[in-house]
């Protein structure tokens, strides 16, 4: 063997064999998504010859991706320890708590506050306490002569950030990706216009913003979010026309979301949990905060808790994500798609801009009509399964009960909600009257396919917590059969069970697994109740058989 590695042995493959290839696969069908991406593609991007540190800071506002690990406590006796598992950051999370008695209990380390109505006052009481670092959730658009007083304030603690743009919220209510960043950018332009009308300097003001983002389900376009926000937030800020270029170096903590999160098959929230928080460290965030697996359903337990900060802990230490900067940098793709974000976000803030700002824009009521259309269009996606959520509408686990371990209702809004509230609906039933609707799967005919469609109808009705019974020739007491076979075999197929049922003395419901359309008006008129097939809206259909099978709350 050659000591050389020469790769002679792999022929160069032109463009066009590899697009042949794609249109064989396709059988001639034209590709949904561009296949590849090109150095070529790389033109005209005029960040690319910048280095970590650099403005306009795409690939970083510092030498090293050494993130902060932020973790959630409510305690200040819960802080140390916190720290002693791996934290580098605080979130406390203040109630009805003595301030002043908090700030002496916490430990001397990096501390965000999540204060809500109580932020402002927080903040007045910060004043000459020895907080070295961190930051507070106040939003200041109620109230932005005081905002600028308690931000003038801060400037004693040069290390403190006391306003928090929280774009999570925005993603939180099923807001896209582009608008998260948009509005995110809107609302802190906003803020540092109106604090530089009241006597901030540009540097002070932008320095005064941290950012807070939720990190979503799409790997690769979160990465390039982080990056966009990035160049967009410090291009905003020279606008400004500050003292010090890194004024314009933008604070961002990301937050693994809640929309993505489930309450069925639950340990799949660690593996979301788990890319998303690799999307945000390889994007570069500043701190990073894991939510804990259980969230939608009960407070968080010692050992969930504990997961949510290891995850972190092993992408630092076994996964060495925090020894590579801007790691993304070099992927033609992903330049590209941070180009791209960033484009649709800023246009998105010009047009606010233009429209007077993101005040008026939010007291319109065009922001909360904006994010309702979103949240629809992502809802329907999973309604109809064009999204999928791994244990909830495709691929369930058909033996799992959930109800009993429902502590508290989640009253967030959350991309898995709509199934979830049909299977609790069936499990409630089911805790009600003793019986679980059984769906039989009638296999017949063509192997290849009623081995294909009892597969996707165990799926499709598993997803509302019915009962799955698969077999090839009738039996039992079934609430549904559903027929499994080929489209030329229904036309004599459904006759002939129907027949069967009905000769029984027996009124039970035939549904037809597919779409056969040259024989559906005579299916109908043979008494097949239904069609189920891939373009179905799994949650309308789902719906529609728990009410004529008489399953209720």
């Amino acid at each position: 063997m050659s000591d050389s590695l020469t790769l002679t042995e792999f022929p160069p493959v032109s463009t066009e064999q590899w697009d042949e290839v794609v249109r064989k696969d396709l059988k001639g069908a034209a590709p949904k998504t561009r296949l590849y991406f090109r150095a070529e593609d790389l033109h005209g991007l005029e960040y690319l010859d910048s280095a970590p540190g650099e403005f306009p800071y795409t690939r970083g506002t510092r030498g090293d991706n050494a993130w902060r690990i932020r973790v959630v406590v409510g305690e200040a006796a819960a802080a140390q320890a916190a720290l002693d598992a791996g934290a580098d950051e605080i979130c406390f999370v203040l109630g009805k708590q003595n301030i002043d008695e908090v700030l002496r209990a916490l430990p001397h380390c990096a501390v965000h506050f999540e204060a809500g109505a109580r932020a402002a006052e927080l903040l007045e009481a910060l004043a000459g306490k020895p907080v070295s670092s961190g930051s507070v959730d106040y939003e200041p658009l109620a109230d932005f002569d005081r905002a600028a007083q308690l931000a003038k304030q801060s400037k004693a603690l040069p290390s403190f950030r006391p306003i928090t743009i929280g774009a999570h919220r925005f993603s939180a209510a099923g807001a896209t990706t582009v608008q998260e960043l948009g509005w995110a950018l809107a609302e802190a332009v906003e803020i540092v216009a109106q604090l530089t009308d009241r006597g901030l300097t540009a540097d002070d003001a932008a320095q005064a913003l941290t950012f807070s983002f939720a990190t979503g389900s799409n790997y690769f376009l979160e990465i390039a979010k982080v990056r966009a926000a990035r160049t967009l937030w410090a291009r905003s800020v020279a606008s400004f026309q500050p003292a010090h270029a890194d004024s314009g170096k933008m604070s961002i903590c990301a937050r693994t979301g809640h929309w993505t999160l489930t309450i069925y098959d639950p340990y799949v929230n660690v593996l979301r949990a788990t890319t998303e928080a690799m999307a945000a460290a390889i994007g570069g965030a500043d701190a990073l905060q894991v939510e804990a697996f259980d969230e939608p359903y009960r407070e968080p337990e010692e050992p969930s808790n504990r997961l949510a900060c290891n995850t972190q802990l092993i992408l630092k230490q076994e996964a060495w994500l925090d020894r590579s900067v801007d790691a993304a940098g070099g992927s033609y793709y992903l330049e590209v798609l941070t180009d791209s974000v960033a484009r649709e976000a800023w246009g998105l803030l010009q047009q606010i801009e233009a429209a007077g700002g993101f005040m008026k824009y939010s007291e319109s009521g065009a922001l909360e009509r904006d994010i309702a259309k979103s949240r629809a269009d992502r809802e329907a996606a999973v309604s109809t399964r064009r999204a999928t959520i791994v244990g909830t509408n495709q691929y369930p686990n058909l033996q799992e009960r959930m109800l009993p371990s429902i502590e508290r209702q989640d009253p967030a809004p959350r991309a898995a909600r709509v199934f979830e509230e049909i299977r609790l609906r069936t499990e409630r039933y089911a805790a009600r009257t003793g019986h679980t609707p059984l769906f039989l799967l009638l296999e017949a005919g063509d192997l290849k396919m009623r081995k294909a469609r009892s597969g996707f109808i165990a799926n499709f009705f598993g997803c509302a917590g019915f009962e799955i019974q698969i077999a090839d020739a009738l039996a039992g007491a079934p609430d549904a059969i559903v027929l499994c076979s080929s489209d030329p075999e229904y036309a004599a197929l459904a006759p002939r069970v129907i027949r069967e049922l009905r000769d029984a003395g027996k009124a039970t419901a035939v549904i037809v697994a597919g779409n056969p359309t040259d024989s559906i008006e005579q299916l109908k008129q043979a008494g097949v109740a239904d069609f189920v097939h891939a373009r179905s809206n799994a949650a309308e259909v789902l719906r529609a058989w728990q009410e004529r099978l008489g399953v209720s709350d």
